[in-house]
């Protein structure tokens, strides 16, 4: 297939890459400018410099596509625009040709669940609420197949935001590193490998359209992580923060996100696709894998 892919050097965007150029997929991606098209281009894609926000040139980038994946994303204020620009360019250049667009999104959308599946209700923090409307114009999409991927947090190959953050942790006097809270709350994962696995499967399978929740199963608590990153960062070891401490570190809105208890089994994944996570959790990866130093 002929794919056009936005994010490609991104974290998750990057390894969907390689998934696809590994199966066969000729991929154009579209990047921000001169230096990420070499970064790209080295790795088997046909780079364009475009700016997203542009309809006409993306809608024209989009309807030349036999399929489009969207995982780019700045990280900051301007992430709802970006991802309701690129989303409604997509819904313009593929409604009525049965065509997919792959929409990426994150399991904080669901707020405090210990069972996430499809069926769950959205129940978004203030920071993301904005995403379930963008999501459900994707879904809603006529003619198109459209379908919105919602991500665990994603680590693996020593990268990932969330894990970064867990190593970077503050430590006391003792040398532990805090506990974002009581660390009782549970988190939902993904190795980014195994993640990009399932955008290919669903890429290449007509049958699939929808909200797919993606997670390792594992969901582990924030004090198992924090104890395994302390391991991986060499510290002394891990101690139990609270949720003002962590409020004041990252600031109120994305310190709700983090304190969140979630978790999933990612049951329609298993069932429709025969999708199962081949790597191994985040807690081993911290002890024993590529967050390690040595």
């Amino acid at each position: 297939m002929r794919v056009t892919l936005t994010g490609a050097t991104g974290f998750v965007g990057s390894h969907i890459l390689t998934e696809l150029r590994e199966h066969g997929h000729e991929v154009t991606a579209l990047v921000r400018d001169p230096d990420q098209a070499d970064s790209v281009a080295a790795r088997g894609a046909t780079p364009i410099v475009v700016d997203l926000y542009d309809r006409p040139a993306a809608v024209g980038l989009l309807r030349g596509a036999d399929g489009a994946i969207h995982t780019a994303s700045p990280g900051d204020e301007t992430s709802a625009n970006l991802d309701s620009a690129v989303a409604d360019a997509a819904i313009e250049a593929l409604a009525g040709t049965g065509k997919p667009y792959l929409h990426i999104s994150g399991l904080w959308i669901y707020g405090d669940n210990t069972s996430i599946s499809e069926e769950s209700p959205p129940n978004p923090p203030p920071l993301v609420v904005w995403k379930e409307p963008i999501e459900r114009r994707v879904v809603d999409a006529k003619q198109m197949r459209g379908v919105v991927i919602v991500s665990s947090v994603a680590y693996g190959d020593g990268g990932g935001g969330i894990p970064g953050l867990l190593l970077a942790s503050p430590r006391d006097a003792d040398g532990n590193l805090i506990m974002l809270g009581t660390g009782q709350q549970h988190w939902s994962t993904v190795h980014v490998a195994d993640l990009a696995n399932f955008f290919r499967r669903v890429l290449e399978n007509d049958s699939a359209r929808g909200r797919y929740v993606i997670g390792n199963g594992l969901n582990p608590t924030v004090a198992e992580l924090t104890e395994a990153a302390a391991v991986a960062a060499e510290a002394t070891g891990a101690a139990p923060g609270s949720d003002d401490e962590a409020r004041a570190r990252l600031g109120d809105y994305f310190a709700e996100l983090l304190l969140l208890d979630q978790g999933t089994f990612a049951a329609r994944a298993r069932d429709q696709f025969g999708w199962y996570p081949t790597h191994p959790g985040l807690v081993d990866e911290f002890r024993h894998g590529s967050y390690r130093s040595s």
